[in-house]
């Protein structure tokens, strides 16, 4: 239950980062309260999974699946650059995130 909770948790920082951006500084209402409720409630969840996860485990996993998932929304949404580098990158990071959860005692 708590790499559900920490992949839920993932997915909430990855709507903080995309709302944080529609928020344009924090002067647009609806995406501003967005982005406080996703990061607050991803956070929440986090130290929700910190109960049966190892710390540094579920951080890493916890950012890898926030930045991943943000920079393939940003190339999808927000016309960012796919280079094959980039694509790269990303899929380094996702292999990582895989990694510790296959090594994880928890």
């Amino acid at each position: 239950m708590a790499w559900a909770i920490l992949g839920v948790a993932g997915v909430l920082e990855i709507a903080f980062a995309i709302c944080m951006k529609w928020s344009d500084g924090f002067t647009r209402l609806v995406p501003s309260a967005l982005t406080v409720a996703t990061g607050l409630s991803s956070v929440i969840l986090l130290s929700m999974s910190l109960r049966a996860l190892p710390m540094g485990t579920a951080y890493a996993v916890w950012t890898g699946i926030g930045a991943a998932g943000t920079a393939v929304l940003g190339i999808v949404l927000l016309d960012e650059s796919a280079s094959p580098t980039r694509l790269l990158c990303i899929t380094l990071i996702l292999a990582g995130v895989i990694g510790l959860r296959w090594v994880s005692e928890a």
